[in-house]
């Protein structure tokens, strides 16, 4: 029996566009370890005949054989027989595409690359099964599915091989707040969004990790059962997500991230944190990182011309990664022996920064309530991201939170400012000081908005220096 299903209203809506084509789909969904792939597609597969099979983690004994007997026995429990010891990927296809050639029948492959990656020859011999086979069915909904999106990206979306094939290629990404907002469920109408954000600032909008919120309790007993009990969820989960993914390379992985966790970092930066020499290498693991969805590589434009800038920045963007980083591996042993005891989060060191960081997270990751609040027209934005730009001889340095560039000449300055209390004035002379360092042509406007949690002094709001003063309970309001 399924559990309350909770958001993905958009990507149901396109999967449920697949229902009215008269020939059969291939799908491919990708996106970080928990973030709800196979659950969505079980959510879209009530009315209809779902068969799910998933590869096995592999190990250092893992084998092409062992994923094959695998799928021969959930082939056979799927199809109320005994299972099918076939030694060849050619003859489990047939088989199951024999059992589903007729009806409305959607058949998951999870876990995609565990099932193949050891086999050279398995995606070959499911393409071939797919031309000469699956999709003889037109009611036939063949979807691959898997966490490691960046062999999903090398292997099947840029492979010849499946050029053509694909009807539809979802990333799942986070849920959005007015999403995030349902977990808490009737008790949630009488706990703070301050609160709230607490748990957020761990969970970020990953499904499962906000399955596991107990509503009665406090952000803090909720967090310290999550993060800092031995048997808790997310205490093990970093070790988790980081050894199914990443396999025998996880630890570069780890170093990397580690090393990006207090902001933003250029790639020199990057080179210097992790001391290593600059290499393709590393660039390729930035960017199995960014697939992956933990990361993000934000590029700046030039708002001259609207057009994308060749410097960038790496942050984490899952908040989860960060707090595991911050405060759960350094007390790591302690939290084994059950030593670990702390009477409030907010004296755990550096937290009012992390905060910050989490804080900006939610935001970014909810951007499109930020424009719609701002009573932006999508279709008018050319540009909007963190932005910054670098110090030259003609330009000083300068870095905004987010910023929004529109067709009308417009540059909306947001500063995400979080804060355990209402934010006093001295913040609009921060604001001036950026939007000053900002080099623009003298026609674009400059519009600065403010973002924050706890509110803010009556000097700020007296002052009527913001175009906006946007309150991050605005976020949960699921009205569009």
């Amino acid at each position: 029996m399924l559990g309350t299903f909770v958001g993905r209203k958009p990507e149901l809506k396109q999967l449920s566009l697949l229902l009215k084509k008269k020939t059969a789909s291939l799908v491919v969904i990708k996106g970080r370890r928990r973030i709800g792939k196979s659950r969505l597609i079980e959510e879209f597969g009530i009315p209809m005949k779902l068969y799910t099979f998933s590869g096995v983690f592999p190990t250092e004994k893992t084998t092409c054989e062992s994923q094959l007997l695998e799928f021969g026995w959930q082939l056979g429990k799927a199809l109320g027989q005994p299972a099918f010891n076939d030694n060849n990927w050619n003859d489990l296809f047939l088989r199951l595409a024999r059992h589903t050639s007729k009806g409305r029948v959607i058949i998951l492959l999870d876990e995609i690359s565990w099932m193949g990656s050891l086999d050279p020859e398995f995606l070959g011999k499911l393409k071939n099964a797919w031309d000469l086979e699956f999709k003889k069915n037109p009611q036939l909904i063949l979807v691959l599915c898997g966490s490691v999106s960046a062999w999903i990206e090398k292997n099947i979306l840029s492979s010849a091989g499946f050029l053509g094939r694909i009807s539809l290629n979802l990333t799942l990404e986070e849920l959005p707040l007015h999403d995030c907002n349902q977990f808490w469920m009737e008790t949630g109408k009488n706990i703070s969004i301050y609160e709230k954000f607490k748990i957020l600032s761990v969970t970020g909008g990953i499904p499962k990790y906000l399955e596991e919120i107990q509503p009665d309790l406090s952000a803090e007993e909720n967090i310290k059962g999550l993060c800092f009990n031995r048997s808790g969820l997310l205490f093990n989960e970093f070790d988790q997500i980081f050894t199914d993914i990443f396999l025998t390379r996880s630890e570069i992985y780890k170093r990397i991230v580690q090393a990006i966790s207090n902001g933003r970092y250029d790639n020199e930066e990057i080179y210097k944190n992790i001391k290593v020499e600059k290499s393709g290498l590393i660039s390729e693991y930035l960017d199995d990182l960014v697939k992956s969805g933990f990361i993000r590589r934000d590029f700046t434009w030039k708002i001259k011309s609207g057009s994308t800038a060749k410097y960038s920045h790496y942050r984490i963007s899952d908040n989860y990664l960060r707090f595991y980083l911050k405060y759960i591996a350094p007390n790591k042993e302690k939290i084994e022996r059950d030593s670990f005891i702390e009477k409030s989060l907010s004296i755990l060191p550096g937290w009012e920064g992390t905060m910050g960081l989490q804080f900006e997270n939610l935001v970014l990751n909810n951007r499109k309530k930020i424009i719609e609040i701002l009573r932006i027209n999508p279709d008018d934005v050319v540009y909007d991201n963190p932005f910054f730009q670098n110090k030259t001889a003609r330009q000083e340095g300068c870095q905004v939170d987010y910023m929004i560039q529109t067709r009308f000449d417009t540059l909306y300055v947001c500063e995400i400012k979080f804060s355990k209390y209402p934010i006093k004035k001295d913040i609009i002379s921060e604001i001036q000081e950026k939007i000053r360092r900002i080099k623009a042509p003298r026609h674009i406007s400059r519009r600065p908005v403010l973002i924050h949690v706890n509110g803010v002094t009556n000097e700020v709001i007296d002052s009527r220096y913001f175009s906006d003063i946007i309150d991050f309970s605005q976020l949960f309001d699921g009205k569009i």
